[in-house]
């Protein structure tokens, strides 16, 4: 995975395409969350944060999150509400260094639902996954823990730009597994690391910002989303028309395909001002 970051970050900082002025450039975004076709409670939650000013959206950028709670249905929505909520505001108390803030963030939603679930019986174990994204219109920064995933939708194709904390994940790198054999494994919802289920956690994160270009979108999603869908459904319905349509298409299309688990989307997309006064007109 760092290698394959690495080969796409050097390519788009050799990249010499034309784009618009920098004063035109800015962000799109969407988010839909829903239950699913079985499922009462939705223990998922989406977060997106957009600055007030322009000076802010260059330094910090929007931040958009997605978590996937786990622990019961009171655990597993207490706990990814509380990622979901906390988040951006660590996020802005940390400083001016993305990177460090996105880890920080995520480290003190770990504290805080842990402590949580130690004082009430009932939340014993919660947890949630959680992937967050800080997108300025230059650069990228990631950060996560579990297996809701952000792709990259660039030049019509997409790239899983996380890696799953997940025993069969880990087994498809040991090459014990294939990736097709993973999709199917009886243990493919194990996870190795979660928010809150211990007292510190390793947050995976990019080691540096990843440039940007116009066009470019992110999507985040949770496993219902991401389990259901082909990559290339996730492909086709993530450039399908403006985000907030593709969004709804996205989590409408995997409840079609059975909707067994809560689905979560949140796109990101590096747009033009025009584009985003066209979108608020429909």
């Amino acid at each position: 995975m760092h290698k394959f970051w690495q080969a796409l970050t050097n390519k788009m900082r050799n990249d010499d395409k034309e784009s618009p002025e920098d004063s035109e450039v800015t962000i799109l975004a969407s988010s839909a969350t829903s239950p699913g076709a079985v499922r009462e409670v939705n223990e998922d939650a989406v977060c997106v944060v957009c600055p007030e000013c322009d000076e802010e959206m260059l330094a910090r950028g929007v931040l958009a999150i997605v978590a996937d709670g786990m622990g019961g249905a009171n655990g597993g929505q207490c706990a990814s509400n509380i990622a979901a909520a906390l988040i951006p505001k660590a996020y802005a108390e940390k400083g001016s260094n993305p990177h460090a803030a996105l880890v920080h963030a995520l480290e003190t939603a770990n504290s805080t639902i842990y402590a949580k679930a130690r004082t009430d019986e009932s939340l014993d174990g919660m947890g949630t996954t959680c992937v967050a994204v800080a997108l300025t219109p230059k650069e990228a920064w990631l950060a996560w823990v579990g297996d809701s995933r952000v792709y990259l939708i660039r030049d019509k194709r997409l790239f899983q730009m996380t890696e799953d904390h997940s025993l069969v994940a880990a087994m498809v790198r040991q090459g014990l597994i294939t990736a097709e054999q993973a999709s199917f494994h009886e243990e493919r919802h194990v996870l190795t690391k979660v928010l809150g289920t211990r007292p510190e956690v390793e947050v995976s994160a990019w080691p540096e910002s990843m440039p940007v270009r116009l066009g470019d979108r992110f999507l985040l999603c949770s496993d219902g989303l991401h389990d259901l869908l082909s990559e290339n459904d996730l492909l086709e319905l993530s450039m399908h028309g403006p985000v907030a349509q593709a969004t709804a298409e996205l989590v409408e299309k995997a409840n079609q395909l059975g909707g067994h688990d809560n689905i979560s989307a949140v796109l990101l997309e590096i747009g033009t001002r025009s584009m985003a006064e066209e979108s608020t007109a429909r």
